[in-house]
């Protein structure tokens, strides 16, 4: 998704506005003024030209909470935010019913910064994805993984990936390719719950087998 600033009438009033003041001070010699001009436009060039990329990228890893804290402080990605998605269900929550929804999280990233490869490479080594009945201790449909592709070039990159994991483990990868679908953000109990709840977010993640899990699979490229 490409968003342009363009940033126009505001500074064309006050170029106009400093130009006539110029016309009628050059001739005093006041150098001020045209000095006052020349940063107008380049104001003017610098705003006018500016390009603001963001693309979504959106994970399915198990736990929400720990998918959120792979992404949130990377270089390049400006938001990661836990929520539930891939279900018909409308507003689904954690409390009440999110049936048919999977916990993922919405990732908004600059690709100027940081590739979508690089986000899913991250995502690959911080999941098992030999497991069809969830991820390590949580079980169930909504822990299940998946990646959710809004083009065919996401997909095309996903796939092949998979494909040369399964060629590497000799094992099938349960992990779904899937087309977006509405993302809904969960309550703001579990954003960005990694911080807010330091310590039950570490007792929780050791309790739960993950980071053991990830070294068998991983080794030393396993992300903890």
């Amino acid at each position: 998704m490409f968003v342009t600033i363009i940033v126009l009438t505001g500074l064309c009033l006050r170029v106009g506005w400093a130009g006539m003041i110029v016309f009628n001070r050059l001739n005093k010699g006041n150098a001020m003024y045209v000095r006052i001009l020349g940063v107008l436009f380049a104001q003017f060039l610098m705003l006018s030209s500016v390009n603001v990329r963001a693309d979504t990228a959106i994970f399915a890893g198990g736990c929400f909470w720990c998918v959120e804290a792979l992404y949130q402080e990377l270089d390049g990605v400006s938001s990661a935010v836990s929520g539930f998605t891939g279900g018909k269900m409308v507003n689904p929550t954690y409390q009440g019913n999110h049936r048919g929804h999977y916990e993922a999280v919405e990732v908004v990233y600059d690709p100027n910064v940081i590739s979508y490869q690089k986000l899913l490479e991250i995502f690959w080594v911080n999941i098992d994805p030999f497991d069809n009945r969830g991820q390590f201790c949580d079980k169930g449909p909504s822990y299940r993984s998946a990646v959710f592709v809004d083009s065919d070039q996401q997909r095309s990159v996903v796939e092949l990936a998979r494909q040369a994991l399964e060629n590497q483990f000799g094992s099938r990868v349960y992990t779904e390719v899937l087309p977006v679908s509405t993302f809904y953000p969960v309550e703001d109990y579990h954003q960005d719950y990694y911080k807010k709840n330091p310590l039950r977010y570490k007792f929780y993640r050791h309790g739960c087998g993950r980071d053991n899990r990830l070294s068998e699979l991983w080794g030393d490229a396993a992300g903890h």
